[in-house]
């Protein structure tokens, strides 16, 4: 959490992070070279780094696709969502390197600016056999170089969660962008037919691992119809682990209920940092605590501890025996209500 724009300040576990990113970024390049030179001897330097770059930037943004459902499906992975960014600023790297060398390459030699030349060489935008294929490329690399430059918290606070969010989800749109660039490009200088089954393969995977985590958070998740009630039974104390939640939808909002020294709160599950799930963490040192980058709320109000100004809506809960009732009506965000004791 950072509320100023200051330089990361690397822990052991981002260096370990950081040292594996730039190990697999190496060790990739390295054996990619070797094994190019060998199957195409006559191949360029220039047209090597090309090839490389580029498939190295597409395999970590497949990386990156599916780090989010994977954190949701197992928590091991967690480690990886909670330093994704590291990992998207790489790939926005490698893709710059690609774009860079190959409008250097194609585009430098004629009499305009080898910029204005990608958009104006080709204009076969009626076939699919010609179409400016490098024109996709390129908007892809400015919709992530767009997200690289905004990924420090510093914007996050400025542009506010929504904008920043909605900014941030346009990877997919880089990710749509970046496959008809292959597929309009490359692909159909490849006679091979595992260059077109691999790329099918990391499209499959990353819906499939979205339809799966959906699925799964679908069948977890318990719909309680609170129109016009006080009241409603939201779950039994029993169902809630020690610092942990339990995750109920009332009245169309998700509600994360928290178990803790004991008492019972209940808050908003929408993290308003990236809109992680707040059930699906943890009470760490008294603060619910995010479990994709670590944003931290007190239970018994929804705000952030200072210097932090974040804040989520909170709810009234009553208890019942071992019976959690819930008012479907959430207070304002930020609002105190005085936690359930367990006897």
């Amino acid at each position: 959490m950072s509320v100023s724009y200051t330089s990361i300040l690397w822990n052991k576990q981002k260096k370990a992070y950081d040292m594996g990113i730039l190990a697999f970024v190496l060790g990739f390049t390295l054996l990619f070279f070797i094994g190019h030179i060998v199957l195409h001897p006559n191949a360029t330097f220039e047209t090597i780094l090309i090839r490389n770059f580029g498939l190295l930037a597409f395999l970590l943004l497949h990386v990156i696709l599916i780090t989010g459902p994977l954190a949701r499906l197992n928590n091991k992975f967690l480690i990886i969502l909670y330093n994704r960014r590291h990992l998207g600023v790489t790939m926005f790297l490698m893709a710059l390197i690609h774009g860079a060398f190959s409008i250097m390459n194609f585009h430098s030699l004629g009499d305009i600016n080898p910029v204005k030349s990608v958009f104006l060489s080709n204009l076969r935008y009626d076939s699919l056999i010609h179409f400016p294929f490098q024109v996709l490329g390129f908007t892809a690399l400015v919709v992530l170089a767009l997200m690289a430059v905004t990924s420090h918290d510093f914007w996050l606070k400025n542009l506010g969660p929504k904008l920043w969010k909605a900014l941030h989800m346009m990877v997919y749109i880089a990710y749509a962008l970046i496959l008809l660039h292959v597929v309009l490009g490359a692909v159909q200088n490849e006679s091979s037919p595992v260059f077109f089954g691999s790329i099918l393969i990391g499209f499959i995977t990353v819906a499939s691992f979205h339809l799966i985590a959906a699925f799964r958070e679908k069948t977890v998740d318990m719909p309680i119809d609170g129109t016009g009630a006080d009241f409603v039974k939201a779950c039994m104390v029993s169902e809630i682990k020690e610092n942990r939640a339990k995750i109920i939808t009332v009245s169309g909002e998700r509600v994360a209920i928290f178990k803790y020294d004991g008492k019972l709160s209940a808050v908003n599950n929408f993290c308003r940092h990236q809109g992680g799930p707040l059930g699906e963490g943890k009470i760490v040192d008294g603060c619910i605590t995010c479990p994709w980058h670590g944003y931290q709320y007190l239970p018994e109000n929804g705000q952030s501890p200072p210097p932090f100004t974040e804040k989520v809506e909170t709810y009234q809960l009553k208890l019942d025996g071992d019976e959690v009732w819930i008012d479907p009506r959430p207070f304002p965000e930020g609002t105190a209500v005085a936690p359930i004791e367990i006897a």
